[in-house]
């Protein structure tokens, strides 16, 4: 038998294996995990907890690291009966250290950026609640209710991080005063939100009794007193007490990178590699724009795409339905001969976001595949002209080959996988690195052949390879390039390397220069975690020989969910 009709087997032989001990002990962890985090469950589809909120204070956070260090011992003492099992374990106690490492930092205390911090979360869930029946709007009002508890909890680890001297950097801190604000008053989210429930929006609400929409409206006060209280407190105390320089520092640096690959990489190496990659994909960006005009530099060519009416999009209403039309378009066409894609996997929705930071993203599908797998498109307010030349490779990105086709896949597994594996277990490096990796498959597929599409694909890339020189540079102190004056990097050094680099908006620059100062270690995840699926598709195909199959291993790496990447290429290769 080859390797890879072997990996064919041995995928085949999992989709009918039983349910283990360690697939029990997994499945408990999830289940006390999942009491302890009820964002969580909504976010990844499981019901039962969507009227509560998560227990923020040092006594909550504290309970969840307790929860990790008891199954890490557990994991330890744990036999596995099969090679799933191996991977299970290796993986759960991977991603757990790394918790406790966060939490012995004392980072979980302390958490607050613009992006991915308690102040998102806890309005982002709302996203996710269906609002079809009187019942859901139900839950709806009592998760609005349980809101202040959750935003006292969260202040008071906040406060207790401050007296030790660990407070987010002052920009962090500002930006989710500006955040906190958004959610405020009549023209703010959670006034908004309710109003679906006496205006029949979303589509398909139904009729919502009178007792329910004032118990909704009180709720809608209730969240905005305790995101009103969470500003004045980030306001009038914490914003004092931060600091001004941005720098995560190189002791907690590794962690955080861990964090977001699964993975330890040389990080002076990787920063080297980074500039090398901006000059690569610069290299390719001339080539692209002397394609679509001959001596055109990729600024002139930038400008002709954008003034291409052939290009153009007019309002969120034509940006939806031509993100849902490529997305349908590329799962017919990869599901004849590139993937197995099943009739469930195949459903996807392109949503425009009830937010407006810039920010496009996916939420992967419930359990049961009630809820579909979802791209989102949360557009700046007032923007109202899009170009499709920049955005077909993030249909790709998002949807599939990307994150849609990945994270159902993984869910789809419940014959092989337990439910920690399909469904909580994400690690940023395999998941965005994936999706980079899908968008260069398309490229290679010939679905980017037009120069204007293929240039849309250099210029994300180029931004995705500048993340990783400002990240590692700026949090770990590497020399800044000779390009913005070398020595000691500074905010406007990172913003004059952004700048040179990516041809986007200067709002949303702005946005994304403060996500990698106040989310250390996420945004080279993209880039990096890319490399490594590279490297990790050469290293099979060198071992597999005449025998490789390209549709093969993505089956197959595909098919053990979400794992950090080290764990990921020891699987892939036997060598667990």
């Amino acid at each position: 038998m080859t390797p890879s009709a072997a990996s064919d087997a041995a995928t085949a032989a999992g989709r009918g294996r039983h349910h283990t001990d360690v697939d029990a002990l997994a499945e408990r962890h999830l289940d006390a995990q999942l009491e302890l985090d009820p964002l969580a469950a909504t976010f990844i589809g499981v019901p039962g907890f969507d009227e509560r909120m998560p227990d923020l204070s040092p006594a909550g956070l504290q309970a969840q690291a307790e929860l990790d260090r008891q199954t890490l011992r557990e994991l330890r003492a744990a036999t596995p009966a099969d090679d799933t099992d191996k991977v299970t374990i290796a993986a759960m106690t991977e991603r757990l250290t790394v918790h406790d490492d966060l939490y012995e930092l004392g980072l979980t205390l302390s958490e607050l950026n613009n992006i991915a911090s308690p102040v998102q979360n806890l309005r982002d869930v709302f996203d996710l609640m269906p609002t079809g029946t009187a019942e859901e709007w139900s839950r709806i009002a009592g998760r609005l209710r349980a809101l202040p508890a959750a935003i006292e909890g969260y202040t008071e680890s906040l406060r207790l991080a401050a007296s030790r001297g660990d407070v987010a950097p002052r920009r962090q801190v500002q930006a989710c005063i500006v955040q906190c604000e958004d959610n405020l008053g009549p023209d703010g989210f959670f006034a908004g939100f309710v109003a679906g429930a006496r205006s029949g929006t979303p589509s398909g609400t139904a009729p919502v009794p009178d007792a329910l929409r004032a118990d909704l409206e009180r709720g809608a006060e209730a969240a905005q007193d305790g995101y009103r209280r969470l500003r004045d407190f980030l306001a009038d105390e914490l914003v004092g007490q931060a600091p001004v320089a941005d720098a995560v520092g190189v002791q907690r640096y590794p962690v955080l990178s861990r964090q977001f690959l699964g993975a330890t990489v040389d990080l002076a190496e990787t920063y080297d590699w980074g500039l090398s990659e901006v000059d690569r994909i610069e290299r390719l960006m001339a080539e692209a724009a002397d394609e679509i005009k001959s001596g055109a530099t990729v600024s002139e060519a930038i400008a002709l795409l954008d003034a291409d009416p052939v290009r153009k999009l007019y309002g969120t209403e034509q940006l939806q339905a031509w993100m849902q039309e490529r997305a349908d378009a590329a799962i017919e066409a990869l599901g004849r001969n590139h993937f197995e894609i099943s009739e469930q996997v195949r459903r996807l929705e392109c949503r425009i976001a009830p937010t407006h930071t810039g920010v496009i993203y996916y939420t992967g599908p419930s359990d049961d595949f009630s809820r579909p797998g979802r791209m989102w498109w949360s557009v700046p307010a007032g923007v109202t002209e899009f170009s499709t030349w920049r955005e077909l490779t993030t249909v790709y990105h998002e949807g599939v080959p990307g994150h849609h086709l990945q994270v159902a896949q993984a869910v789809e597994c419940k014959q092989s996988l337990n439910r920690w594996r399909r469904l909580a277990s994400w690690v940023s490096g395999h998941g965005e690195g994936w999706a980079l990796y899908a968008e260069w498959l398309m490229a290679d597929l010939g679905y980017m052949d037009d120069p204007g599409n293929r240039l849309g694909l250099l210029d994300g890339q180029s931004l995705r390879a500048a993340r990783v020189v400002i990240d590692i540079g700026v949090h770990c102190g590497f020399p800044a390039p000779a390009e913005v004056g070398g020595g000691d990097w500074t905010y406007d050094k990172a913003w004059q390397f952004l700048t040179n680099h990516a041809n986007m908006g200067p709002e949303f620059l702005r946005y994304e220069l403060e996500r990698y100062l106040g989310w250390p270690g996420q945004a080279p995840s993209y880039k990096i975690g890319e490399r490594l699926w590279l490297q990790l598709r050469d290293e099979t195909r060198a071992r597999e020989g005449a025998d490789f199959d390209l549709k093969a291993f993505h089956r197959r790496a595909l098919d053990m969910g979400s794992l950090g990447l080290d764990i990921l290429r020891q699987a892939v290769l036997d060598e667990l």
